[in-house]
């Protein structure tokens, strides 16, 4: 079994940043990908960015630029540099790790962008 834990929402102004961590603890073998979506009220859960076992990263459209993926592998560990943040980033932001056993996500953190 392996639990995520994630930290580091809030509230920010417009413009400001925020760095969200999810650690993974447990069994952890043969990971494939770690992955933040984000799921805003009314909306579908939405893939914010990834990044493979290969180091390979992919991000959407509305963050490019803006956010940064990053992982420390001795710690288990996936970060999400968010700066330049607008209104339309407020969301629960999720951690999903998907190793060889299984995909795994974590409890969710909230994210508030307003003045």
């Amino acid at each position: 079994q392996v639990q995520l834990v994630e930290s580091g929402g809030g509230l920010v102004q417009p413009g400001g940043s925020l760095r969200l961590s999810c650690a993974a603890s447990g069994s952890i073998f043969s990971i494939l990908a770690m992955i933040w979506y984000r799921q805003a009220p009314g909306k579908q859960r939405e893939l914010v960015a990834e990044i493979t076992s290969g180091g390979s990263t992919n991000y959407a459209d509305s963050v490019k630029g803006r956010f940064t993926i990053s992982r420390d592998n001795a710690k288990n560990t996936v970060f999400l540099q968010m700066n330049s943040l607008k209104p339309e980033d407020t969301a629960v932001y999720y951690c999903n790790q998907r190793f060889v056993s299984g995909s795994y996500w974590g409890q969710g953190t909230q994210v508030t962008v307003s003045s």
